[in-house]
């Protein structure tokens, strides 16, 4: 009951996006990879000393951030950090979903040896993955726009929390994003 009242008071007040997260999303759509690792690790570090839910997306971003302005080193810590979040919070197809997501980005990118090694970290820091290959082969494929129409951030319907049968909410600014038809 908690639950449903706080995703119906989410769906009905607008959020007020910070300009430092639409700036951030800005500088990465726009290749300035660099600097919206900068951005992203500030407010990663902001959200995680809240215990805020939307931590684990913000230091995964950042880690994504790194990796594509060429630091790898830097970025693999808030990759992880990102991936112990989700777990420590149970949230296990997410996970797994940005898990397999990460280590193709990384394989594309030729870093096969991080790529391994995130699968296998998170095979050690993770339940098992059967519970999830069950759930995730019933899954309803969502449409979502491809960026959040308030904060621009990229948006994947298997790594959103769904609102409602046609509602995900933005996992950087908590917006209510519709289904596109």
């Amino acid at each position: 009951m908690r639950r449903a009242f706080r995703r119906q008071a989410r769906k009905a007040f607008a959020r007020q996006v910070p300009p430092i997260l639409q700036e951030a999303n800005l500088a990465f759509d726009k290749g300035e990879f660099g600097r919206a690792a900068e951005l992203f690790e500030r407010i990663a570090a902001g959200a995680d000393a809240r215990g805020g839910p939307r931590a684990p997306l913000l230091h995964l971003q950042a880690g994504r951030a790194r990796v594509l302005a060429g630091q790898t080193a830097l970025g693999i810590p808030s990759l992880k950090r990102g991936l112990t979040l989700l777990a420590e919070r149970q949230q296990i197809r997410r996970l797994y979903n940005t898990k397999d997501r990460i280590a193709n980005e990384l394989k594309a990118r030729g870093l096969m040896n991080e790529a391994a090694d995130i699968e296998a970290w998170v095979k050690d820091i993770a339940p098992s993955a059967s519970e999830f290959e069950t759930q995730s082969s019933i899954l309803k494929k969502h449409v979502l726009p491809t960026h959040c129409p308030q904060c621009g951030a990229a948006l994947r319907p298997d790594e959103v929390e769904w609102l409602d049968e046609t509602t995900a909410e933005c996992g950087y600014c908590g917006s209510p994003v519709h289904e596109q038809n």
